[in-house]
């Protein structure tokens, strides 16, 4: 078997991109894997291209020397669009291997550890607050709709959500993200710490004592600021905040200042990025991003960490597809404590993959069992939805 061409997509989910490799081969298999980052689209589809000659009439079963000739051609630039560009490829590979010998790609790595995955409603209020005409759902106008939506996820069947900070109104409002909106210091004001207060009240009303809450706080704050806010967020029944910081020692710092579990990672890549926040003790939780590290990478960073005594969280707010390689790597590993999906999105995100919508049971799902990823990329579907050049990133209000 040898590979003959590779493909790449950019699909608009709505406000943002995703992005697909479709790596085909001589014998008819064709093998995808998702690369989506929604800031710089056309950057990650490049590098698939630069990859593209090494990999032609190469036997995509040898997912490993692949990985490695790819990871060696790009070693003098880690991470970023690289590593990106060589995790999408890599999964498709995973997945044509898993289709070539009619097996899940978990059985690939010492087959299943459990049958269904527990999941976590992410941005939970944040899609809505920013893009409810296009998702059909009720704007979050008011403290009462957040209370409202936590009562939703309760119904639903879901016992954790995640959320950002969020200021409800016409239109809501955003605080820290954005495209270069607001300051640059990443303090936040009296006022708003308010804000995080009356948003995490409302959404522990909605939900009762049954139900954690995350709140994502990405790179938007300095180590004071964060503080702050999980002195507040230790008042109710927090499953963690998440903060991303480039340095081990000041995410410790404020691990060490609260009782609320602190996670991060997702910004991270391979055993060289991880290892320092483990031997400083910086999380509770280690996120792993798939589509960013690759599925073998993504396994190693997971074992590494349970020698560590630390559980994982797959990040995911991608397509089904991304979906469907984040349940492999859950069943495949010991310590996962609990896996991230949006539920609110585009119209069209059950049709990039065949049409079936997911099926929850009780806020989980169970792990697939077709060959390969056990899901495909409708391309068609794709080659509809084309996220254009020139639409730039997604942009989200910010509160000023």
């Amino acid at each position: 078997m040898k590979i003959t061409e590779i493909e790449t997509f950019v699909v608009s989910a709505g406000w943002r991109p995703w992005q697909f490799v479709a790596v085909r081969t001589d014998e008819g298999l064709t093998g995808y894997g998702e690369i989506s980052e929604g800031r710089t689209p056309f950057g990650i589809i490049g590098a698939v291209e630069d990859f593209e000659p090494l990999l032609i009439g190469r036997d995509p079963r040898e997912a490993e020397a692949l990985y490695w000739d790819l990871y060696r051609v790009a070693r003098q630039s880690p991470g970023g669009m690289a590593a990106k560009a060589i995790a999408g490829i890599e999964l498709a590979l995973w997945d044509i291997k898993g289709k070539a010998l009619g097996v899940p790609v978990y059985e690939l790595f010492g087959g299943p550890i459990r049958q269904r995955q527990q999941l976590y409603w992410s941005h939970c209020g944040s899609s809505r607050a920013n893009h409810y005409k296009l998702l059909g759902t009720p704007p979050i106008d008011s403290y009462e709709a957040i209370t409202r939506l936590g009562e939703e996820v309760v119904e639903r069947g879901f016992k954790a959500l995640k959320t950002n900070l969020r200021i409800p109104g016409t239109p809501a409002r955003s605080y820290g993200f954005g495209n270069g909106g607001g300051p640059p210091d990443q303090d936040i004001p009296v006022e708003m710490l308010h804000a995080v207060e009356k948003q995490l009240a409302a959404f522990s009303e909605g939900v009762g004592p049954n139900v954690e809450i995350a709140i994502d706080l990405n790179f938007n704050f300095k180590p004071e600021a964060a503080a702050k806010i999980c002195k507040i967020a230790e008042q109710f029944t927090m499953l963690w905040v998440e903060i991303d910081l480039y340095d081990p020692n000041a995410l410790r710092e404020i691990k060490d200042a609260t009782s609320v579990p602190i996670t991060s990672g997702e910004n991270l890549y391979g055993l060289r990025d991880y290892r320092p926040y483990f031997e400083a003790g910086s999380m509770d939780n280690v996120m792993i991003d798939v589509p960013w590290n690759g599925f073998a990478r993504s396994r190693d960073i997971a074992m590494l960490a349970e020698s560590y005594e630390l559980n994982i969280a797959p990040h995911n707010y991608y397509s089904h597809l991304s979906t469907h390689i984040a349940l492999h790597l859950c069943a495949t590993v010991p310590n996962v404590r609990i896996m991230e999906i949006d539920i609110d999105d585009v119209p069209w995100k059950d049709d990039l993959t065949g049409g079936n919508p997911l099926n929850f049971v009780d806020g989980a799902l169970e792990i697939p069992t077709g060959p390969g990823w056990g899901i495909d990329l409708d391309e068609d579907v794709a080659r509809k939805h084309v996220w254009e050049r020139g639409q730039g990133p997604g942009f989200i209000p910010v509160a000023r």
